[in-house]
């Protein structure tokens, strides 16, 4: 019977293990996220961000400018919020309107507030294996790995995905941790075969159930980023959620076949209640990083000053 890794419990130990940094702060940690727009989706998600910090006693302030902002009103904003020293962690939450230009917008946050450890600068830290804010969902799927004692250090990993937030910094924190690396993408020849030498398969390639038993070797720890809305009922169906579908109208399935990973994996995190709660909780352990880091600074220069 395949283990199911429960992403909600490692995600209260995270905060749980927060809370005494937050209380030691002469302030409350302080996040503001930025929100363009009306997409349900990253309402929803923004709307648990802003719930999580209060429940972990952060500061949070949601800034929400127009559909039809412009590329220098959103520098603008990020210029004010660089400058404010009650914010110590910025989140931009993606996607930008069409008209901005995302990447100069990315930029512009300074990489001590970037709460995503999406800058160049941290980018280029998390290649040299030095400390900084570290992308949220790859960053918690480690902490996952470690609580369930999944080893990774000789083994051999294959991620499924080549994006900026998921799966080049996954790929680099496996790296660090001494795995042998394999990144996968849609242009890879013969995916399903690089896909089974995994001892540790990491799947973020945004595909419904495209990851099925062919793609998996028997005994792997599989760890499923994906998350998709289907609407079809014969797919549904496919996927062994009818019932739930009947109930709802619609199901939740990330990008491995959620009877067949249950089938030939020995572990794997469930859509939902896996990756997910994860990703929330180290936009948490980020932003009071970012806090301690900001609040130490200031108490050395007035030392200094004294």
């Amino acid at each position: 019977m395949a283990q199911i890794l429960d992403g909600t419990m490692v995600r209260n130990e995270i905060l749980a293990r927060l809370k005494p940094r937050i209380q030691k702060l002469k302030r409350p940690p302080g996040l503001a996220v930025v929100l363009v727009g009306h997409d349900p989706g990253s309402e929803i998600y923004v709307r648990t961000k802003i719930k999580t910090c209060a429940e972990a006693g952060i500061y949070s302030e949601k800034l929400t400018p127009p559909e039809t902002v412009t590329t220098a009103d959103m520098l603008a904003i990020i210029a004010d919020l660089n400058l404010r020293p009650d914010i110590d962690a910025i989140l931009l939450q993606m996607p930008l309107p069409k008209q901005v230009d995302t990447r100069r917008v990315l930029e512009a946050v300074a990489p001590d507030k970037d709460a995503d450890g999406f800058h160049p600068v941290n980018v280029g830290k998390l290649v040299a294996g030095r400390p900084a804010p570290r992308a949220c969902t790859p960053a918690g799927i480690m902490e996952l790995l470690k609580h369930y004692k999944i080893p990774v250090d000789g083994r051999r990993a294959v991620v499924l995905g080549r994006s900026d937030i998921v799966g080049k910094p996954m790929a680099l924190m496996l790296l660090h941790e001494n795995a042998t690396v394999t990144i996968c993408h849609s242009r890879t020849p013969d995916l399903a075969d690089e896909c089974r030498r995994a001892d540790i398969l990491v799947a973020a390639i945004g595909r419904p159930a495209m990851v099925t038993g062919d793609f998996l070797a028997p005994g792997a720890t599989v760890i499923d980023v994906g998350m998709n809305r289907v609407t079809d009922p014969l797919e549904a169906a496919r996927l062994g959620k009818i019932e739930e579908f009947g109930r709802k109208g619609s199901v939740l399935v990330g990008d491995v076949h959620p009877l067949e990973v249950a089938r030939v994996a020995s572990a794997y995190t469930p859509v939902p209640g896996g990756v997910g709660p994860l990703t929330i909780a180290m936009l948490m352990a980020n932003t009071v990083a970012l806090a301690e880091q900001h609040q130490a600074a200031v108490s050395s220069a007035s030392a200094l000053t004294h």
